[in-house]
């Protein structure tokens, strides 16, 4: 089997636990969202729970992979080395956690549900590859000044 191949199982088979644990523990519905956000109403605390769980999971799968040095499936880690904070990243978290807080939905468990096709689901995953676009778009303006005067 080829290193690809191996990667996309690994993907594949990763989204599907992912997915799964969003449907048991109920967080593809945006109502369970909108509880866990409304602390000073119908709090509803399992989201805190299905969040500790994954981070149950993931940090010590994180410290094993940095004490060994190398992943199984990729030539080398690629960890994140930036620690500043900009406008564009406070900007676009503060408009995640607003779009997050109206609708219930974050990528995730709204790529879960979208089997489901209601209108809801089918308008916010529009929105999703709408405002990738976007960014993606904006960020290539953004850097094409830059890379023809270093060109120059």
């Amino acid at each position: 089997m080829s290193p690809e191949m191996k990667r996309g199982l690994v993907a594949f088979g990763s989204g599907l636990l992912f997915g799964v644990g969003l449907l048991l523990s109920g967080m593809t519905d945006p109502k369970s969202v909108i509880c866990f956000l409304d602390v000073f109403g119908d709090w509803n605390p399992r989201l805190a729970f299905v969040m500790a769980g994954a981070i149950g999971v993931h940090a010590p799968i994180v410290a094993w992979v940095r004490r060994r040095g190398t992943p199984l499936l990729a030539a080398r880690l690629l960890i994140p080395t930036r620690r500043d904070i900009d406008v564009v990243l406070v900007g676009g978290s503060a408009l995640f956690g607003i779009g997050w807080g109206i609708s219930g939905y974050c990528p995730g468990p709204v790529l879960v549900s979208l089997p489901s096709a209601q209108v809801g689901v089918v308008v916010f995953v529009a929105a999703l590859i709408f405002g990738s676009w976007i960014t993606h778009v904006l960020s290539a303006a953004r850097a094409a000044p830059s890379q023809a005067s270093t060109s120059s």
